[in-house]
Protein backbone atom coordinates (compact mmCIF):
# COMPACT_ATOMS: atom_id res chain seq x y z
CA UNK A 1 0.00 0.00 0.00
CA UNK A 2 1.30 3.34 -1.10
CA UNK A 3 0.45 6.37 -0.50
CA UNK A 4 -2.21 8.00 -2.37
CA UNK A 5 -4.10 11.37 -2.92
CA UNK A 6 -2.90 13.41 0.19
CA UNK A 7 -1.54 10.41 2.72
CA UNK A 8 1.52 10.30 3.70
CA UNK A 9 4.18 7.81 5.51
CA UNK A 10 5.38 8.63 9.05
CA UNK A 11 7.36 7.08 11.55
CA UNK A 12 6.12 6.51 15.66
CA UNK A 13 7.93 8.63 17.36
CA UNK A 14 5.74 8.74 20.73
CA UNK A 15 2.78 6.53 22.58
CA UNK A 16 0.52 9.11 23.95
CA UNK A 17 -1.86 6.61 25.30
CA UNK A 18 -5.50 5.75 24.48
CA UNK A 19 -4.43 5.13 21.18
CA UNK A 20 -2.76 8.27 20.57
CA UNK A 21 0.42 8.55 18.68
CA UNK A 22 2.96 11.06 17.81
CA UNK A 23 4.23 10.82 14.41
CA UNK A 24 7.11 12.54 12.25
CA UNK A 25 5.69 12.30 8.58
CA UNK A 26 8.05 12.41 5.36
CA UNK A 27 6.92 16.21 4.84
CA UNK A 28 8.85 17.02 8.02
CA UNK A 29 5.77 17.69 10.08
CA UNK A 30 5.20 16.28 13.53
CA UNK A 31 1.55 15.42 13.89
CA UNK A 32 -0.76 13.73 16.60
CA UNK A 33 -2.47 10.67 15.18
CA UNK A 34 -5.01 8.53 16.31
CA UNK A 35 -6.19 4.98 15.06
CA UNK A 36 -9.90 5.28 13.67
CA UNK A 37 -12.06 2.76 15.58
CA UNK A 38 -12.75 0.10 12.53
CA UNK A 39 -8.69 -0.48 12.97
CA UNK A 40 -7.97 -0.27 16.64
CA UNK A 41 -8.22 -4.23 16.53
CA UNK A 42 -6.67 -4.79 13.42
CA UNK A 43 -2.86 -3.81 14.42
CA UNK A 44 -0.77 -2.84 17.12
CA UNK A 45 1.26 -0.19 17.04
CA UNK A 46 4.77 0.44 18.31
CA UNK A 47 7.70 3.47 18.74
CA UNK A 48 9.55 3.33 15.24
CA UNK A 49 6.97 1.29 13.23
CA UNK A 50 6.23 3.12 9.96
CA UNK A 51 2.65 4.09 9.14
CA UNK A 52 0.51 5.56 6.47
CA UNK A 53 -1.26 8.77 7.77
CA UNK A 54 -3.70 10.46 6.46
CA UNK A 55 -4.14 14.29 7.72
CA UNK A 56 -7.45 15.19 8.79
CA UNK A 57 -9.17 18.00 6.36
CA UNK A 58 -8.97 20.46 9.36
CA UNK A 59 -5.79 21.08 11.55
CA UNK A 60 -3.92 18.60 8.71
CA UNK A 61 -0.81 20.04 9.57
CA UNK A 62 -1.01 18.85 13.25
CA UNK A 63 -2.68 15.83 13.52
CA UNK A 64 -3.87 13.07 11.54
CA UNK A 65 -5.46 9.33 11.00
CA UNK A 66 -2.94 6.21 11.14
CA UNK A 67 -4.71 4.41 8.43
CA UNK A 68 -1.60 1.50 8.07
CA UNK A 69 0.97 -0.36 9.81
CA UNK A 70 4.04 -1.35 7.23
CA UNK A 71 5.39 -4.81 8.22
CA UNK A 72 9.16 -5.33 7.48
CA UNK A 73 8.41 -6.57 3.90
CA UNK A 74 6.56 -3.72 3.11
CA UNK A 75 9.13 -1.27 4.50
CA UNK A 76 12.17 -3.17 2.36
CA UNK A 77 9.62 -2.61 -0.60
CA UNK A 78 8.84 1.02 0.12
CA UNK A 79 13.35 1.98 0.44
CA UNK A 80 13.35 0.38 -2.39
CA UNK A 81 11.30 2.67 -4.47
CA UNK A 82 12.68 4.94 -2.01
CA UNK A 83 9.74 6.15 -0.72
CA UNK A 84 11.90 6.61 2.97
CA UNK A 85 15.55 6.08 3.93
Amino acid sequence: MVPRDNEVLGRVTKISGASRFVVMCTDNKERTCSIPGRYRRKFWIKVNDVVLVKPWAVQGDEKGDIVWRYSLMDIGRLKDRKLIN
